[in-house]
């Protein structure tokens, strides 16, 4: 099984509770198909570098997780079929990126803990 990182930007004109549904949805695809999620950030709303389809700003969601490279194409597919996904990008990471994301996972742990 290989490491991946996706990243996924959903329209700013959901509700919080709408925008977590959505996420729930993609995660299910994940290990519906065998994945196993190693992390999941929601980064919230930021501003976008330039608008997309009319729109200036997105929830920004992170997800990690370990599967075959056939739940990829399933995910990807997924993300085309959902109107509330504005952009995506899923990246195989290779064990330098994987030792680098396990790294700041656990800051991230440890600074929630404080």
């Amino acid at each position: 099984m290989n490491q991946y990182e996706t990243v996924f930007i959903l329209t700013p004109v959901l509700s919080d509770e709408q925008m977590k549904e959505t996420v729930a949805k993609f995660k299910k695809i994940l290990t519906d198909n065998g994945a196993e999620i190693l992390n999941e950030e929601a980064w919230g709303l930021k501003k976008m570098a330039y608008a997309i389809q009319k729109k200036s700003t997105g929830f920004y969601c992170l997800l990690e997780f370990k599967a075959e490279p056939t739940v990829v194409d399933k995910l990807e597919t997924g993300y085309r079929r959902d109107e509330r996904v504005i952009r995506f990008i899923t990246v195989k990471l290779d064990k330098f990126a994987a030792a680098y994301a396990e790294k700041r996972r656990n800051k991230l742990a440890n600074k929630e803990e404080a």
